[in-house]
């Protein structure tokens, strides 16, 4: 799968795409792994707002093969 970060994400560990081979996973289990990768992400992530595929996600949601994630900070609007 494919990891897009956005805003100050991509700022932190670059906009990608970052590749992730982890078979069966859910976006939590993803998650797990961003932040290893990536610790000073985890600040973000009660935050987060993610997308599976142009979808949105929840963390429970399988991740299917092949998919792009897109990972966001929250959308302010004015």
């Amino acid at each position: 799968m494919s990891v897009l970060l956005f805003g100050p994400l991509a700022d932190i560990a670059g906009p990608g795409p970052h590749a992730f081979s982890l078979p069966s996973a859910t976006v939590q289990q993803l998650l797990d792994a961003v932040f290893a990768k990536w610790p000073a992400l985890r600040q973000w992530d009660a935050s987060l707002l993610i997308a599976i595929n142009l979808t949105y996600a929840r963390r429970s949601d399988l991740i299917p093969p092949d998919s792009e994630v897109a990972l966001m900070p929250p959308v302010q609007g004015g």
